[in-house]
């Protein structure tokens, strides 16, 4: 199933200058970039992304919460608290540089964008993803130096999150149909 999917490098990718690198994962395991370009968000763009919705604050918590207990460690707020503490750091770190925005093409390109990227929280990336590969934060080095987990790059989580986010950082006219000189084989296009 032919999808789209949002993937932002961050400020932490833009400022290593790995952002090359990233790319080029994209690029070998049969993703297209549709759309990019370089953006120097307000907290008004960083916002309407990182949107206050409930369902999102809760999830962004209890994913927090679940590495801390996979450590052992104990937390006292809620989950949206803690969701609600994430929604702002992220918009503060999302504003503090330049991003790459991008829109990827491909099959089942949501959920294969995810297994390239990893987990959110690096500290739990396996070698061979972006994260187990670029970074090594974890939730509590983020917390003890009050900021958010550095982990390179946001990429959409599901298919209705991927064209809300999309809409967010694109106009319709910047997203390009083109086809790559492999998709025959890739997707045995006209058999």
């Amino acid at each position: 199933m032919m999808e789209k999917t949002l993937v932002l490098l961050k400020p932490d990718a833009v400022q290593r200058g790995i952002i090359g690198e990233i790319i080029t994962r994209f690029e070998r395991c049969g993703l297209k970039i549709i759309a990019m370009k370089m953006v120097y968000p307000n907290e008004e763009l960083a916002g309407s992304h990182y949107a206050a919705d409930e369902e999102w604050l809760k999830t962004v918590g209890m994913k927090q919460k679940e590495s801390y207990e996979k450590k052992g460690v104990k937390i006292d707020k809620t989950e949206r608290e803690i969701g609600m503490t994430v929604r702002q750091q992220l918009i503060e770190f999302l504003t503090m540089s330049p991003i790459l925005a991008m829109v990827l093409e491909g099959h089942n390109a949501v959920a294969h964008t995810r297994k390239v990227v990893g987990p959110t929280s690096p500290g739990d990336a396996p070698p061979g993803t972006v994260r187990g590969d670029y970074s090594f934060d974890t939730y509590q080095l983020a917390d003890s130096s009050k900021r958010p987990i550095q982990n390179l790059i946001h990429a959409s989580g599901k298919v209705d999150e991927a064209e809300r986010e999309i809409k967010i950082w694109f106009k319709k006219d910047e997203l390009h149909s083109w086809k790559r000189i492999d998709e025959q084989l890739l997707y045995r296009i006209g058999k």
